[in-house]
């Protein structure tokens, strides 16, 4: 009982000490992220750091929930891969420890971060949301910090236009001054030029301060109402002159309230509350314009030769039709001009009135799906960790190289998916529980099957089983390459081998006579087979062995013959699939049947040119050994 707990100790710090470093540096990138989606607005607004602290501590919380499956799955594939490249968790697995015991501990300190993921999102999240959005809209609406360029009008003072010739760093003095001010509009503009000048914001932040020498000032007079070409205008000289401007450089907190209604700014009862409400608003809507739309639509169009359209309710039985066509062809022109204008005039309105159930039908949408990305988003932190935790077992490569390729990699599949999916079940496309739930339903699937394959030890990701498979589906054979030794430890026993090459012949010639592999074989018994071929296996196994041994030999020309050899496969002219029930299943589809009915005669026809083959060649090396009397 020590030793378990031990392991798990020893299980939960490895895990931990690099889940909160993978933690932090998730959330920093998601921050710089986000920050970079916002820098354009709030560089130069000369905010305090109070307020800055503010942007990134609101920023953090909300990102909590989203950084967590990344780490967890980062960590989980660093943990497992330094495991494995350490041969820690072959030790473990030797000692009779399966991985499911072995990441035990994991599971439940991943839960228990699903359920702090879960808190995050319905609890802290839905504040820190409405106080990071009112933080924004605020920072947006500061004005930006007074920083007039040199040669360049700068407009971000409204009503007012600078240009500063050039600057001086030191003293703040301004050169060649020019400002238009369009306060009172641009018929009565006032100009003012200095040689030198400073500016300089009040105590309160609310007004800008400036000091001018030594120039002019120029101000039309024109009134609004004068229609005389003739205006008036007024100069002024001045030595020193000092005036203010209305400008508000401070940073002030507007109210935030408006955000309210937003769905992510809600926990999931007050998203269900307002899913209710909206709900309820929008089936009284939609009845309102139904029963409009009936009473102005649901209307026959009468013409007579008297009035040209006679509207009647649609309880009088007339025959609109004979009317119509007892109207003369100047008649019937006006009659379907005018129903065309009617029905156009219709149909713009049914458009105009049909925005605001859309927009309600999307925000309706858009409540139930932040109602389950809170519990999808949480779900995730533990699909990640199955999929980490077996994922690095398997590769077996601990680091920052290979587990952050991967894991940027499965996390890019997931938002992806998760994103597209979601954007298409928000526009209606779509159910909405599936398409919120698609990326959980693709990943989970995965995660199970990577921790069935390293609980169980299997090979995944071995390049050469897929090659192999690859090559018996499509039929390609592969080659067989046998090379002269440079160290032979035991020479081939040359008295022996020819016995063998016999009895090798003659298996394949009593195999081949008795099977007749060139005849088309039996399609209800290939689908039907529970039994392997045994004596196949046998030969092939024989045939490798007699290759091994005579690898062994110092004669090129013997070696070359034994690259004449070819490589049987043993299943490929028997039944499709071990399992009974896949090779019934197969047979019963016919297309799939008649493919793999087409395939199996293709192989047996081979293994009969495979077993002469052999046949022969073993003929070729029993002759090179006989004459050959030196090597023995």
């Amino acid at each position: 009982m020590l030793r378990v707990k031990k392991l798990d100790i020893f299980i939960l710090k490895s895990f931990l000490m690099l889940f909160i470093g993978t933690f932090f540096i998730c959330l920093f990138i998601f921050m710089m992220q986000f920050l970079w989606r916002y820098v354009d607005e709030l560089v130069g607004k000369g905010l305090e750091m109070s307020v800055l602290a503010q942007f990134f501590f609101y920023s953090a919380l909300t990102l909590i929930p989203l950084s967590l499956p990344l780490a967890i799955l980062l960590a989980a594939l660093m943990t497992f891969g330094n495991f494995g490249e350490r041969y820690e968790l072959l030790s473990m697995k030797a000692a009779g420890i399966p991985l499911l015991r072995i990441i035990r501990p994991l599971i439940i300190f991943c839960t228990f971060l699903c359920c702090t993921s879960f808190y995050f999102q319905n609890v802290i999240a839905p504040k820190a949301q409405i106080k990071l959005l009112t933080l924004l809209v605020s920072m947006k609406q500061t004005s930006p910090e007074l920083d007039i360029p040199e040669g360049v009008f700068y407009d971000e003072i409204e009503g007012y236009n600078i240009y500063v010739k050039q600057k001086d760093r030191e003293t703040g003095m301004l050169k060649d001054v020019l400002i238009y001010n369009f306060s009172d509009g641009f018929e009565n503009a006032h100009i003012i030029w200095a040689s030198e000048g400073k500016m300089e914001m009040t105590a309160d932040k609310q007004h800008l301060y400036l000091h001018l020498y030594n120039g002019e000032q120029f101000e039309n007079l024109k009134s609004q109402t004068i229609s005389s070409n003739n205006v008036p205008y007024r100069r002024e000289t001045f030595r020193e002159k000092h005036t203010i401007i209305e400008f508000d450089g401070g940073f002030n907190m507007v109210d935030g309230s408006f955000l309210s209604d937003r769905s992510d700014s809600k926990n999931m009862i007050e998203i269900s509350q307002s899913i209710d409400s909206l709900s309820h608003r929008a089936d009284s809507l939609g009845r309102s314009m139904y029963n409009e739309i009936k009473a102005s639509t649901y209307r026959n169009i009468v013409l007579s030769k008297a009035d040209s359209v006679k509207i009647v309710e649609t309880n009088n039985k007339i025959n609109v039709d004979s009317l119509f066509n007892s109207y003369t062809l100047a008649e019937k022109d006006k009659t379907l001009g005018s129903a065309a204008d009617r029905t156009e005039s219709l149909a713009s309105e049914w458009n105009m009135k049909s925005y605001q159930t859309t927009d309600a039908d999307n925000n309706i949408r858009k409540h139930e799906a932040d109602w389950h990305k809170k519990i999808t988003l949480s779900l995730s932190c533990l699909i990640f960790f199955f999929i980490g935790a077996p994922l690095g077992a398997i590769i077996r490569k601990g680091g920052l190289g290979m587990p952050v390729v991967v894991s940027v990699l499965i996390f890019v599949i997931y938002y992806i998916i998760d994103s597209g999916a979601t954007r298409v079940a928000k526009s209606g496309e779509m159910n909405m529980i599936l398409g919120v739930w698609m990326s959980s339903l693709v990943l989970a699937p995965i995660g199970a099957f990577f921790t069935y394959k390293s609980n169980n030890d299997s090979v995944v990701f071995n390049a050469e089983i897929y090659i192999n498979f690859f090559r018996m589906l499509l039929g390609l054979r592969p080659s067989r390459h046998v090379f002269k030794k440079e160290v032979i430890i035991e020479d081939p026993d040359y008295t022996r081998i020819p016995i063998e090459l016999d009895e090798l012949c003659n298996a394949c010639n009593e195999y081949a006579a008795r099977h007749r592999l060139t005849n088309a074989p039996n399609y209800i018994r290939i689908f039907t087979n529970k039994r392997h071929d045994d004596v196949i296996a046998g030969i092939s196994a024989k045939m490798e062995r007699l290759i091994e041994e005579l690898s062994n030999s110092k004669d090129g020309v013997l070696l070359e013959y034994l690259n004449k050899y070819p490589i049987l496969s043993t299943k490929a002219h028997k039944s499709p699939f071990n399992n009974q029930w896949l090779n019934l299943l197969a047979g019963i589809i016919v297309p799939v049947g008649l493919f793999f009915y087409f395939r199996i005669w293709r192989f047996s026809i081979r293994l009969d040119k495979d077993l002469k083959n052999i046949i022969h060649t073993n003929r070729e090396i029993q002759e090179r050994i006989n004459n050959k009397s030196f090597i023995i």
